[in-house]
């Protein structure tokens, strides 16, 4: 069975948002990146607003090509495709977030409405549970649905801001954010080369 570069898409994106994130952080002065969120480094008057929304755009790309391939890979496979089709919308959520910098209001409505691409590692795991495919990609399908489930509920602490878990997390919040980013496109990244090397089917 021949390999689908599509499938590598996810890989590079991954590295395009690392290094995109930790270079641009860099040109704002007095930025931290501990404290602070990823969306404060291209907000509305930042030095590094065009760059931040040029290289979010370049990762929206990056997963749609990396859906694709994904679709392809779970019909050789005989599962459903509604995992690609839920990690497709990733790149919606990200290309609104482009367009739309910190503070305007519908940048937090695209931010919150990647709470649905986040579920794709277990809608995924799911899907291929019976595959003939390859088993590492269930297995760390699974293993990283449950770390970007710790990753979003610590996230979510912020809605109860007199909590024990937001009082305790307020100082690092930066590095909490990272973590949730860090984990799905972490999915991304090792799915998208399990599949590639060993492609279903």
């Amino acid at each position: 069975m021949s390999r689908d570069a599509r499938l590598l898409f996810g890989p590079l994106g991954a590295v395009i948002l690392a290094a995109g994130v930790a270079g641009l952080a860099a040109t704002v002065p007095g930025y931290d990146s501990v404290r602070q969120t990823v969306s404060e480094i291209g907000e509305v008057g930042s030095p590094a607003q065009a760059a931040f929304s040029l290289m979010l755009a370049s990762v929206a790309v990056c997963i749609v090509v990396f859906a694709l391939g994904l679709r392809r890979a779970s019909i050789r496979a005989g599962c459903s495709a509604l995992g690609p089709y839920v990690t497709a919308l990733m790149s919606i959520c990200v290309a609104g977030i482009a367009m739309f910098p910190f503070p305007h209001p519908l940048h937090n409505v695209f931010g919150l409405a990647e709470l649905i691409p986040y579920q794709a590692p277990w809608v995924f795991a799911l899907t291929w549970r019976r595959s003939p495919g390859p088993r590492a990609a269930v297995s760390f399908s699974r293993a990283m649905a449950a770390v970007v489930w710790l990753a979003i509920l610590l996230n979510l602490s912020t809605l109860d801001r007199h909590g024990v878990i937001w009082t305790s997390i307020r100082p690092v919040y930066g590095l909490i954010q990272r973590g949730l980013f860090a984990a799905w496109f972490a999915w991304c990244a090792g799915l998208g080369f399990i599949l590639w090397r060993r492609p279903a089917g």
